[in-house]
């Protein structure tokens, strides 16, 4: 007999996803690219703010892919998960908020403000997908999950509305116009993130390891278990498949997700329309993750994996191809059929494969892989624009991506 999702661990554990998914709508997909290029890389040619904007994207991930697992060995260790996830998302918050303070032309303030906020919201992510196996029992995997990507499409697409109405109309909400707003919703974004998470740290209660070592023996712990799994985690046969896998394919996600509106702007879409399409996703996406959990219950997490696969690679041959604002919008429809699907699957089907006492640790590595995935595909894009001035080659390139992701996930198969 399967239990109610709806107790309260669950509930808090979800609504992390409701609370950081401010920042992956509002911040990272949708207003900072368009005021990185618009406001704070004012006069510079298209190719030249798509390269830049790579490079940012890149960097903060590339700072958190090195640090993971030895973070998340450390957690396993010392016990002290939900401890990082407060830290990591103090830091996403204040530097998310920093953001208002940031003059126009000052890119490089802006870059790296944003590149230390990324941090913070990698870094949540890390803990709060480690997270998944003290609320949840393996055979709810698939539907927990889905239940957070759900809830932080409706929680990043509730503000995102606000924010959107805000820059549509100023006035209205006593703005003097556009800039200031979008200025103004990044300290909403932090103080929606922080409010949210008061639940998971309330609800949230963390499986202690047997023997809780201070967080100065943890570290020195974490590292030489991180060594240590290094050498052996070829031992985990689908699971070292698996995430050589998921390092291509979810590249090819992340950077569509944090490249998309500036590949519009490039086209020469207005920025409201852009946004409208952002909110498109999240509508789009709320029910899909769900289905996509109750799809991986049915055919198999890593089924329903290699579905979104073909459909995301699908979409990155439409993309090269647009030239209207209106197959924008249809692009959007299909990413959101199947952007939460491929990150909850993801999450939970990796779940099934972690021996157990080592959520952190593995969690780690699998998030290593996602933020490496984040340094090479916006970096990719962004070399490939400012190379050959066309930024329509760059998104293309992705599809070889989940090409080559779908091939390895063939591996990616439990023994018995």
């Amino acid at each position: 007999m399967k239990r109610s999702l709806f107790r309260r661990p669950i509930i808090g554990w979800a609504l992390y996803d409701w609370a950081n998914s401010a920042f992956a709508t509002t911040v990272m997909a949708g207003f900072f690219p368009i005021f990185f290029k618009q406001f704070w890389s004012v006069g510079t040619e298209a190719s030249v703010s798509t390269f830049r904007l790579g490079v940012v994207s890149g960097l903060g991930s590339l700072v958190i892919a090195l640090a993971a697992p030895i973070l998340g060995a450390m957690a396993d260790r010392g016990g002290v998960r939900l401890r990082l996830l407060v830290f990591f998302t103090l830091l996403g918050a204040v530097m998310t908020a920093a953001l208002y303070t940031v003059a126009q032309g000052e890119w490089i303030a802006a870059a790296v403000i944003y590149s230390l906020a990324g941090i913070g919201f990698w870094g949540g992510v890390i803990f709060n997908d480690a997270l998944l196996m003290d609320v949840a029992e393996p055979p709810e995997y698939n539907r927990v999950s889905a239940l957070g990507y759900s809830i932080g499409y409706v929680g990043g697409g509730l503000l995102l509305a606000v924010n959107t109405a805000m820059v549509t109309d100023p006035a209205a909400f006593g703005l003097s116009g556009a800039a200031e707003a979008v200025r103004l919703a990044f300290p909403m974004v932090a103080a929606w993130w922080l409010l949210f998470t008061v639940p998971c740290l309330l609800w949230v209660r963390e499986q202690k390891p047997a023997r809780v070592l201070p967080v100065r023996d943890a570290l020195r712990a974490g590292w030489r278990e991180f060594r240590t799994t290094l050498h052996e985690i070829r031992k985990y046969r689908p699971l070292f498949w698996f995430l050589l896998a998921y390092w291509l394919y979810i590249d090819g996600v992340n950077t569509i997700v944090k490249m998309a509106v500036d590949y519009g702007l490039s086209l020469g879409f207005a920025q409201q329309s852009l946004i409208a399409a952002l909110l498109i996703v999240q509508v789009v996406g709320f029910p899909a993750a769900l289905a996509f959990g109750w799809l991986g219950d049915r055919i198999g997490a890593r089924n329903g994996i290699f579905i979104a696969i073909a459909i995301y690679a699908a979409a990155a041959v439409g993309a090269y191809s647009i030239r209207e604002v209106e197959h924008f919008y249809m692009l959007a429809v299909t990413i959101g059929l199947v952007q939460g699907g491929i990150q909850s699957l993801s999450r939970s089907y990796y779940a099934s494969l972690v021996p157990e006492g080592k959520q952190g640790e593995f969690f780690g590595f699998y998030n290593m892989m996602g933020k490496f995935a984040a340094v090479l595909g916006p970096t990719l894009v962004g070399v490939t624009a400012l190379l050959t001035g066309d930024t329509r080659i760059g998104m293309l390139s992705v599809v070889l991506l989940f090409v080559g992701g779908a091939v390895v996930l063939t591996r990616a198969r439990p023994a018995g």
